[in-house]
């Protein structure tokens, strides 16, 4: 069956087998921190789900504090405040994916989760049974790579599922 209107135009996200469309993914996990990069993952996410007639759950993983700081100055630190402005960000980020979904027609869940987020995110995917991830990367390189980590390839290399980095 060939594909017509905006399928058309999106074709290369989708399979053709034996003259039927399959649909390669049937649950993708978006991963997002509310970056402008991210939101290159979020939008190709939504349009790849959008074509394949998959759903998505959105993931905004905020960091756990693990400050360094011990002794007295730990005990003024304000970790309550920390825990509350990451979850506050984490559901106006969240929201805005979700209604971009709406706007495109994309089933969409949301999950907010306090830990790392490389973790998170594979650990989402496997739970919620998600046949692919789709997030973005910085493309660091060099030392600033070294030291600074990477989560998509922390992803990368711990995820079951394939993996769709957006730059």
């Amino acid at each position: 069956m060939p594909l017509t209107g905006s399928a058309a135009t999106s074709s290369r996200w989708a399979v053709v087998a034996a003259g039927n469309e399959t649909s390669m993914y049937k649950h993708i996990l978006i991963a997002t921190d509310g970056s402008e990069l991210a939101g290159k993952a979020v939008t190709a996410g939504l349009a790849l789900a959008k074509v394949l007639n998959a759903k998505v759950t959105a993931i905004a993983a905020g960091e756990p504090f693990t400050g360094m700081v011990v002794g007295l100055p730990a005990l003024r630190f304000p970790v309550d405040e920390y825990q509350r402005a990451v979850a506050e960000d984490a559901r106006r980020i969240l929201a805005e994916v979700s209604e971009a979904a709406r706007k495109s027609g994309v089933l969409c869940e949301t999950t907010q989760v306090n830990d790392f987020p490389a973790e998170a995110i594979v650990e989402t995917a496997r739970t919620r049974g998600c046949d692919l991830i789709v997030m973005g990367s910085h493309g660091r390189r060099g030392l600033s790579k070294l030291f600074l980590g990477s989560q998509a390839m922390r992803v990368l290399t711990s995820s079951t599922v394939p993996v769709l980095i957006c730059k």
